[in-house]
């Protein structure tokens, strides 16, 4: 057996090599980024050739990995939360669809929104598709469900959901490894010829497919490995800890917790477990990281039985990370609680690089929005949200993915001038294109910056899909050629930016301007590579 120090992430990328996938697709976000990029540095997958590559966005990842599943080969789609959001309507009807090769979205949640805009819990999605889902409470089961997940998927026919939340997926444990499958799954097409076609005469047909299957769903997890009740001492109160939360809990008592617990790391809700311990408890304590999925359905399967307590009730914090203080603050235990930060400590605000392109579009921007005072800039997800913050507060709205195409095409159907959309370039082609479509069928009066640095780079600098095409996409999208412009973003031309800005601006229409300079961190790599090469040619 092999044993690898491995971060939750990769423990998903391996395990999902060693469970015979024919690809992975994927756009990046924390903290799923790292799975993707695990499997497309493996040697194992590079000498396979393992499908690897970056997906426009969350969307087409999920759509092109439901193709490949049809076709009868494993898949792995992998995604932040709100990336869930994007990939919501193929997700939800590939839970009718059902799969032909073993299909398992592995979704990172990020509890206290360390890099995100919130904190929504992916297992609600799961529940809301009624699919399995698995949760692994530590970085082995992390491996091991992702390794036997396709397994399951393949058994019951259907997409399989792994959920891991940030603390979990970037922290790293040893890790043993199983044998590897044998080989791929071979090419086959579903036997069922109407099995992915939801017209409403045959989705009507799988949705019945689908109910049927919730038995069977049910009692893999009674049966999982992965589940577990665990017997106690003390009755006068039992808990139920789902996923990383073991973890925490168990940091509390490490001679055992006298209380019986119910592990819980895959669902749907083991009804069976849960009576078995609700029977020898005075009462239930819920402990989940996210929000109070498991305590509802405790509240509402016992109904005005057993007392149930967790973060509806306010004996955990709704908002935030759980960690093991705030467990045994919970269970009334002594806190080892670390001490505050000294005060000489100052916190860091997060910045742009130095050197970044980004600097020069914003000090451009600032000049020219001045004349019209606050709130005209609509800014979006990306390093350029940093605009916001000081110095420059070039930017009011950060909603979601490509927002601000359309929030600042609705401000304008407003009435409001002027209305600057400012977008990354990655960012453009994940969900910015159809917003500049509606701007530009209704000729409406914006002005979009689209700040390309030439990579994703707020998460690592993958490739972009934008690279080499922003013009011909704008222009393709319609917009007036004369009206789409391309700068250096270097202070040397800030006042040809400045005076580009101001003219655009009183263009009545869709206008495009692209500060463009490569990213100041990939540009470092990009050279450092280069003179390892150069000295590698030299050595040799």
């Amino acid at each position: 057996m092999t044993k690898k120090l491995l971060l939750g992430v990769e423990a998903i990328g391996q395990g999902a090599i060693d469970g015979g996938i024919s690809g992975v697709y994927a756009y990046p976000g924390t903290p799923s980024t790292e799975i993707t990029e695990y499997i497309q540095d493996n040697e194992v997958a590079i000498s396979r050739n393992l499908h690897r590559e970056w997906s426009a966005n969350e969307k087409t990842a999920f759509e092109s990995a439901l193709g490949m599943s049809y076709a009868g080969k494993r898949a792995l789609v992998c995604m932040k939360h709100v990336g869930l959001n994007v990939a919501a309507d193929p997700f939800m009807n590939s839970a009718m669809t059902g799969i032909n090769g073993g299909l398992i979205i592995a979704v990172a949640d990020d509890p206290s929104m360390h890099s995100s805009q919130n904190e929504q819990d992916s297992r609600y999605y799961g529940r809301f598709a009624m699919i399995p889902v698995f949760e692994p409470s530590n970085q082995q089961e992390a491996y091991d469900m992702t390794r036997t997940g396709f397994e399951l998927s393949e058994k019951l026919g259907t997409p399989v959901l792994l959920r891991v939340t940030t603390r979990l997926a970037h922290s790293r444990a040893g890790v043993i490894l199983a044998p590897a499958a044998v080989s791929e799954n071979a090419l086959i097409l579903p036997s069922d010829p109407f099995q992915f076609i939801l017209l409403p005469a045959f989705a009507r047909k799988r949705y019945q497919t689908l109910l049927d299957k919730q038995e069977r769903f049910e009692h893999a997890a009674e049966v999982s490995e992965f589940n577990s009740f665990i017997d106690g001492y003390d009755k006068s109160a039992g808990i139920v800890c789902c996923g990383i939360a073991m973890n925490y809990l168990m940091e509390n008592f490490p001679d055992g917790c006298p209380h019986p617990i119910l592990k819980i790391s895959q669902y749907p809700l083991p009804s069976n477990l849960v009576k078995i311990l609700e029977q020898q408890v005075e009462k239930l304590i819920v402990i989940e990281e996210g929000y109070p999925i498991v305590e509802e359905q405790l509240k509402g399967f016992f109904g005005y039985g057993k007392p149930v307590s967790g973060k509806l009730d306010g004996t955990l914090p709704r908002t935030g990370e759980l960690n093991p203080d705030i467990i045994a603050k919970a269970l009334k235990l002594d806190s080892n609680a670390a001490s505050s930060i000294p005060g000489l400590v100052a916190n860091r605000p997060p910045s742009l690089c130095k050197g970044c392109g980004h600097h020069d579009m914003f000090k451009a921007l600032d000049e020219v929005t001045a004349d019209y005072g606050p709130g005209h800039i609509f800014s979006d997800i990306g390093c350029y949200t940093l605009g916001i913050l000081p110095p420059y507060h070039s930017g009011y709205t950060c909603v979601d993915m490509g927002a601000s195409v359309t929030m600042a095409k609705g401000a304008a159907d407003a009435g409001l001038f002027p209305s600057v959309a400012v977008i990354g370039d990655s960012t453009f082609t994940h969900s910015g294109i159809t917003g500049l479509l509606d701007a530009v069928y209704e000729k409406s009066n914006i002005l979009i910056m689209i700040g390309d640095n030439e990579s994703t780079s707020m998460t690592g600098g993958q490739d972009s899909a934008a690279f080499g095409k922003i013009e011909s996409i704008c222009a393709g999208a319609g917009v007036n050629p004369e009206h789409i412009h391309v700068i250096e973003a270097l202070p040397k031309n800030h006042e040809k930016l400045v005076d580009l800005i101001r003219r655009e601006l009183d263009y009545e229409g869709v206008s495009v301007i692209i500060p463009r300079r490569e990213c100041v961190q990939k540009s470092a790599r990009r050279i450092s590579e280069s003179k390892k090469q150069k000295s590698g040619i030299c050595a040799s």
